[in-house]
């Protein structure tokens, strides 16, 4: 379906092709290491804007796979049953799960050509992208010989350009981009949806990580937040409540924060993070809340109307 690029926790794939005059890019993310580890599985959500998901078996772990699309408000998705030689899933469990879990995709007994399957996931991802704010959460980054700091990630928003000049949150460390990179191909600007290698000068290592996000100077679509009061949407099947004292963690612009729950009541639950957590001022974006530790379901929901303290 696609050419296959960088793999580290998350294995990425890039389709291009021009069609009338126009270029078409299709990226996918597959997360590796789940059910075992929830991390890289979020982190691709933070970024995806269309579910894709090949039903081999019907498990805890496809449960958690369609919480976590619904919590990451991914609405708009296909689902391809496809069992092992030998095996056998029943499409009607198949569609009773997803009606469950509150998502509306479409569900395929069948497993069509490579070609079908990108024209769908093509049309399902088709969007009305109204921010301008530039924001690129990153989930790589290297020292390259003779280049300099490089990070790695998508544009989640807005456009970045050589010569911007930029800041990196946390820290509001500034520098300018010295070149991109998209598909291994020098270009001279980036747009929403593109996997993107951003060169940068006036940033050293030390100053970008996993997690860290590229946005325009001065910017202020960002917040950094030590503490946070909001409301708690639960996920579907989870029935487990959270007392204060809880260790969390919210995963959110390939962030994965760690916070301890220190009150609850009218609706309403306040978190101290131990390190800032990054988000929009303007209220946008998901913010997904797990425990690690919980079971079956480490999902707990998202949370929602953020007032920072």
């Amino acid at each position: 379906m696609a050419k296959k690029g960088d793999s580290r926790d998350i294995v990425s794939y890039v389709f291009k092709e021009t069609r009338d005059e126009k270029v078409r890019i299709l990226s996918l993310l597959r997360p590796l290491k789940h059910p075992e580890s929830i991390r890289p599985l979020l982190s691709v959500l933070n970024v995806s804007r269309v579910g894709f998901v090949e039903v081999k078996k019907i498990d805890a772990s496809l449960g958690e796979v369609l919480v976590a699309m619904k919590c990451s408000e991914i609405e708009s998705g296909i689902a391809i049953i496809n069992p092992d030689s030998g095996g056998w899933v029943d499409p009607d469990q198949v569609s009773i799960l997803f009606e469950q879990a509150k998502l509306n995709w479409k569900i395929m007994k069948d497993v069509p050509e490579a070609h079908e399957i990108r024209e769908e996931l093509f049309s399902l991802g088709e969007s009305d992208e109204n921010s301008n704010e530039l924001v690129v959460p990153l989930d790589q980054k290297f020292n390259v010989q003779g280049i300099g700091v490089v990070g790695i990630g998508y544009v989640q928003s807005g456009k970045i350009r050589k010569h911007d000049q930029i800041e990196i949150i946390p820290g509001r460390k500034s520098g300018v981009v010295r070149s991109l990179q998209v598909m291994d191909d020098d270009v001279d600007e980036a747009s929403s949806g593109d996997r993107v290698g951003v060169a940068l000068r006036g940033v050293a290592e030390d100053d970008i990580g996993k997690g860290s996000v590229i946005v325009h100077k001065d910017s202020d679509s960002l917040v950094e937040i030590g503490s946070s009061t909001s409301r708690l949407r639960k996920a579907p099947f989870q029935r487990k409540s959270l007392v204060v004292g809880d260790i969390v963690h919210a995963s959110t612009n390939m962030q994965f924060k760690v916070g301890r729950v220190v009150s609850i009541g009218e609706g309403l639950i306040t978190i101290d993070w131990e390190s800032p957590l990054v988000v929009r001022k303007d209220g946008t974006g998901v913010i997904i809340l797990v425990q690690l530790d919980a079971v079956p379901m480490r999902i707990i929901g998202t949370i929602m109307d953020i007032d920072s303290a």
